[in-house]
């Protein structure tokens, strides 16, 4: 609509029409601009998925999951195991079941750990059907489509690269929900939310440097890094909670640790509202998510003030004190002592140790007041109750113990509070995902070992070579791990003369699948059958410029008929002098009838029997505040 009277506004010449025109574009405006702010509330609310718990503490920021469409695996990946493989797609009609149904579990995965799993499930399967059906030279027909956490904005593509994407995306949000409904009044609450927000900041930042590329805005390089800072600053924040839990004695050298921690916490969260700031960023952080990333930059950096006030206040130098070691915890606790200044003098020095404790005091109501004035600009904040709760406590304590000690001459004798060191015993840090701690079995294994049968190598069509064995000599030996290969062929054996080749690789016998079975195993099976005749089928590696040689519209991304196939073997086999022109004449025929016979990219190919086998095979790895009881709070 707003396109349509934009185009009328551009070709209307008539002065009336173009004055309607624009008063219908502005309210169009308006109510998509409202629209659009009611979308990005259904998903980056801050007053969701907190703990459930009463609690007196700042509320923390989940980040919402991407939804996604229906993909239906089915038909593509069926033709391409007709096409590719060989074999019979219906044998695998359950495999691909099985595929769809945790693809469709991911889309409402349960906000815990299970549900991580689930996700961390799906993205590692689909390491497997990546490199199984995902050839790097053409495109399948799959579309995936992914809508932007933050702006609901569909994105489409046609390669499984948005999709593993997104799924990482919705691990490191299902990670920041987990953190956010922690009990933070328990000790172990808060160590799992430290460690929730560390995943997540790991999984996004996985995330950031495996997939540069990806077109929605929300795993765009300078958005992931603007939420990793996100997720390391609540980590930091559960840190200071988790210090402060046990309660904070008013005793010097505890007042010193807290305010280094709480100065830390402030400090992040200041980088992180400086991050927010930045373009192109900007534009696309919601308005509450900076706001209170402000708030809190402020409201720390008041508590740090508020501490270092009370430990020059309220604890003077007495005899027999530690000097040397209070001495070095006040030089430490500032990055610069105040001029004309020294630690040591202004322990001793009462008159010092208060006018510098009041300059503390009065940057902390500073502060206060600053976050109380950024959260009320803020909608959302405004809503948010226990948030408001904790502003004014910590507003009305710090601006009470300056109202206590304020004196007449405190202008004549004014002075900056200095900036003070941020320090914290556990720093935030990455937790980067652990892919291979997690077994996952390739749903698609009984088309064999990952390493041969795989989407970038093509073969030819499987040969059934029937021999005999002349007084238990094969004629051949075999060499490889699974699945085995011809090796050293005597050019005048019965399998030989049957049409089997130098590097063939074995795939049945009698029926019985070879692809994962061992070099022993096979000899095992081929001596079992004694001096009757063997039935064996093989397949033969084609290399990539023989490939573009014999079947040049491949190369360009058409879809390879079996027909095609088969013409190149025929070419291949015109040395072959052994094989019978008969044999070779009714495959060629058989081939091209069934190609014209194929009808939606579906063909009907005989196939190897096949039982699928019991091996498990392991992704390899890519791929409150203050505590109420406390005297001071």
């Amino acid at each position: 609509m707003r396109t349509g009277a934009e185009n009328l506004l551009k070709v209307a010449t008539n002065q009336k029409v173009r004055e309607q025109v624009r008063l219908e574009l502005s309210f169009v405006n308006s109510d998509l601009q409202m629209l659009k702010e009611e979308l990005e509330g259904l998903n980056i609310s801050v007053g969701v998925y907190q703990s459930t718990e009463e609690a007196f503490a700042m509320p923390l920021i989940p980040l919402g999951l991407k939804e996604t469409k229906d993909v239906d695996f089915s038909v593509v990946l069926k033709d391409f195991i007709l096409e590719h493989y060989s074999e019979d797609s219906y044998l695998y009609e359950d495999e691909i079941a099985d595929l769809m149904d945790l693809r469709q579990a991911c889309r409402t995965p349960s906000r815990d750990e299970a549900g991580v799993e689930l996700l961390m499930t799906y993205f590692l399967q689909l390491g497997f059907v990546e490199s199984r059906f995902f050839p790097p030279t053409r495109q399948m027909g799959l579309l995936f489509t992914w809508y932007d956490s933050l702006t609901g904005v569909p994105v489409s593509q046609q390669n499984l690269l948005l999709e593993k994407a997104s799924v990482l995306f919705n691990v490191g949000a299902i990670y920041t929900q987990v953190g956010t409904r922690c009990n933070r009044q328990t000790q172990a609450g808060l160590e799992s939310a430290v460690d929730a927000f560390q995943r997540a900041a790991g999984v996004l930042n996985y995330l950031k440097e495996t997939f540069t590329h990806t077109p929605s805005y929300d795993m765009s390089p300078a958005m992931l890094s603007v939420l990793i800072k996100m997720m390391l600053a609540q980590a930091q924040e559960s840190v200071f909670e988790k210090f402060c839990l046990p309660g904070i004695r008013n005793e010097f050298f505890m007042l010193v640790k807290v305010a280094q921690e709480a100065a830390k916490v402030g400090e992040v969260y200041q980088q992180l509202h400086a991050a927010m700031s930045q373009a192109p960023v900007k534009e696309n952080v919601p308005y509450s998510w900076a706001s209170l990333a402000c708030v809190k930059a402020h409201h720390y950096s008041a508590l740090a003030h508020y501490f270092t006030a009370t430990l020059l206040i309220d604890h003077q130098l007495k005899p027999g004190a530690d000097e040397d070691h209070q001495e070095k915890c006040l030089s430490q606790l500032y990055e610069h002592m105040p001029e004309g200044l020294t630690p040591l003098a202004t322990l001793k020095n009462e008159q010092q140790r208060r006018q510098l404790g009041k300059s503390h005091l009065r940057a902390a109501v500073t502060h206060h007041k600053e976050s109380a004035l950024e959260a009320s600009l803020c909608k959302k904040l405004r809503h948010i109750e226990v948030l408001q709760e904790v502003l004014s406590a910590a507003h009305e304590r710090s601006w009470l113990k300056y109202t206590q000690h304020q004196a007449d001459d405190d202008l004549l004798t004014l002075i900056d509070a200095p900036n003070i060191a941020s320090k914290t015993e556990q720093e935030a840090e990455i937790t980067l995902p652990q892919f291979s701690k997690l077994e996952v079995t390739d749903f698609f294994q009984k088309l064999g070992p990952l390493s041969v049968f795989s989407a970038n190598k093509r073969w030819t069509p499987p040969r059934s070579i029937h021999f005999t064995t002349e007084e238990g000599d094969l004629g051949f030996t075999l060499r490889g791990n699974a699945p085995v290969q011809v090796h050293c062929l005597d050019p005048h054996c019965s399998a030989a003369l049957a049409g089997a080749k130098e590097g063939d690789y074995i795939v049945s016998i009698q029926g019985v699948d070879c692809k994962w079975l061992t070099v022993s195993e096979v000899m095992k099976l081929l001596k079992s059958l004694g001096e009757d005749g063997i039935a064996m089928k093989v397949v033969s590696l084609l290399d990539s410029t023989s490939s573009m040689h014999k079947c040049a519209t491949y190369s360009v991304g058409m879809q390879k008929t079996y027909s095609m196939i088969c013409l190149a073997i025929e070419d291949n086999d015109k040395t072959d002098k052994t094989k019978k022109i008969s044999k070779k004449l009714s495959f060629l025929s058989w081939g091209a009838s069934k190609n014209r016979q194929k009808s939606a990219s579906t063909l009907c190919l005989p196939s190897v029997g096949v039982s699928r086998p019991q091996i498990k095979k392991k992704l390899p790895s890519p791929f409150s505040l203050l505590n109420s009881d406390s005297s001071l709070y």
